[in-house]
């Protein structure tokens, strides 16, 4: 699985500080980072449980493992906003029923996207989640798509500016919101936008030289992100799935989310602040926690990375 590298590994195992025997819960397992090196920490006698929305990732990753001979894993398809549903069959499927009433000794949530969803591997074709590249405008994590789901090709061509404008505000905080959302309904009138190179040209030919050419941050980036958040209902998602995951802990187990932008590190922040007020957990890290200077070199996909933890009481 080259191509990925998780953000804050060491400090994600710090946090969670997973330890012989424990059963810890990988809500995004992906390509398998934070997962391996947890393995490592709950040997032979632990149990990891690692779920991942995409499929197509995820039998990679399965691969891998049969590969290299692990048994002590269970891999499970579908969104962690589902967990509790998702973890009580595959546990009684596995003959660990045991796994649900003693409850979880740790949950470990990276809410960020995947290398291996901007840079599809094998050549694969991309599901639009990058304005570097020219491919199907979709930005949904689910590999298998069924005409009933929301892509953001139907966002951008189907709904009303103004809904478009309120995506691109309340999920972006694109600051060009009204004039972009203007820009996508006029370059729609003339042709459907269809690929993610028709979308980067009606935001630039809508927004401010200055902003267009600006050296900071691209100006298709909030866009991007608004879309991709409003497709997947990202943050309703974090919101459930992290409450879910802490009803599932025993006490004394961790949760440690890694965040990407303001709106899910301010979910992060809201739900460990009420659990600690509440006297049900005791946070970690008092402020949240950033990638060295070294790790945003090595790894530029990792400067907006915020880690936050909290133990149950």
């Amino acid at each position: 699985m080259s191509g990925h590298t998780p953000v804050l590994l060491k400090e994600v195992i710090h946090y969670l500080d997973p330890k012989p025997g424990d059963t810890i819960l990988d809500a995004t397992i992906n390509g398998g980072g934070h997962a391996m090196e947890i393995l490592k920490a709950i040997g032979d006698e632990g149990l990891l449980v690692g779920i991942e929305q995409d499929a197509e990732i995820l039998e990679r990753l399965k691969a891998k493992i049969e590969k290299l001979g692990i048994k002590n894993v269970i891999l499970i398809n579908g969104n962690f906003r589902n967990l509790d549903k998702l973890l009580a069959p595959a546990c009684r499927q596995a003959g660990l029923n045991k796994i649900i009433e003693k409850g979880l000794d740790g949950a470990i949530f990276d809410l960020g996207m995947s290398s291996l969803q901007f840079e599809p591997p094998d050549g694969g074709i991309g599901r639009g989640f990058s304005f570097q590249k020219d491919e199907p405008l979709l930005m949904t994590l689910k590999s298998d798509i069924g005409p009933d789901d929301l892509t953001a090709r139907d966002i951008v061509n189907e709904w009303s500016e103004e809904d478009i404008a309120n995506v691109l505000f309340g999920y972006g905080e694109e600051r060009h919101s009204r004039r972009i959302a203007k820009g996508i309904v006029k370059a729609r009138a003339e042709k459907r936008i269809e690929t993610t190179f028709d979308l980067v040209e009606a935001i630039r030919t809508s927004v401010p030289a200055a902003y267009r050419n600006s050296g900071k941050i691209n100006c298709c980036t909030r866009t991007f992100q608004a879309l991709r958040i409003a497709v997947n209902d990202e943050l309703k998602a974090a919101e459930e799935g992290i409450e879910k995951a802490w009803n599932l802990l025993a006490k004394g187990g961790r949760l440690a989310v890694i965040s990407f932008h303001s709106l899910e590190d301010r979910i992060v922040k809201i739900f460990f602040k009420r659990a600690a007020k509440e006297g049900e957990g005791e946070i970690l890290t008092k402020k949240p926690v950033t990638p060295s200077d070294e790790e945003k070199k090595s790894n530029p996909r990792s400067r907006s990375a915020k880690l936050r933890a909290v133990v149950k009481l």
